[in-house]
């Protein structure tokens, strides 16, 4: 495929937890025929303990320290599609090594959506308050001006998953070409919309 040899960089999957990263990450990498990774899992696997229980046993500040270092040495080499961890990109320090190293595409669903998928399973700390969307409202509020410096944006919902991956297909595509021709960046993107 064209755009593989085009690519000299990682492409990593960042937004909002519940957004649908690892299961279109999984699906990007094979349409593109590149290794597909996810940080969590990733985490896991180092540490030996599930990442939920990571999180709650050292608080965020020590797992977000060691995710960083995580996600610099999965972006060092290897072209390959990495999913993070919601919180990953929100780090100043980590969002900028991403972008510098990476082509960052910001995945981006509305509240309701997920609020619903996130519910299907009790393994995110941040969400047993008792009140998921509230907390995903909050969060998407106050991090979207992070996830607003991603190269790529696209939207997500309920739709087909493969809708999503051709979607960023085209967006790396459309990214390539202005870094080959040195054009500026789109404008900020808008909210993803809620349902109506």
């Amino acid at each position: 495929m064209d755009l593989v040899k085009r690519l000299d960089r990682p492409v990593v999957l960042v937004g909002l937890m519940g957004v649908g990263k690892s299961t279109v990450g999984r699906r990007l990498a094979k349409r593109l025929g590149l290794p597909f990774i996810d940080s969590d899992s990733e985490i896991e696997e180092t540490v030996g303990l599930p990442w939920g229980e990571l999180f709650e046993r050292y608080g965020e500040e020590d797992y977000r320290d060691g995710e960083r270092r995580l996600v610099a040495r999965l972006v060092d080499g290897q072209v390959r599609v990495i999913a993070t961890g919601g919180g990953v990109f929100v780090d100043p320090r980590t969002r900028s090594l991403l972008n510098e190293r990476t082509i960052t595409v910001w995945l981006d669903a509305p509240v309701d959506v997920l609020a619903e998928r996130t519910g299907r399973r009790d393994t995110r700390p941040m969400l047993k308050d008792g009140d998921r969307k509230g907390t995903l409202e909050r969060l998407a509020q106050s991090e979207r001006q992070a996830y607003a410096e991603a190269h790529i944006h696209v939207k997500s919902g309920n739709g087909a998953h493969r809708e999503v991956v051709e979607d960023i297909v085209r967006a790396i595509e459309d990214h390539l070409a202005r870094v080959d021709s040195n054009l500026p960046a789109p404008p900020p993107p808008r909210p993803a919309e809620e349902p109506r």
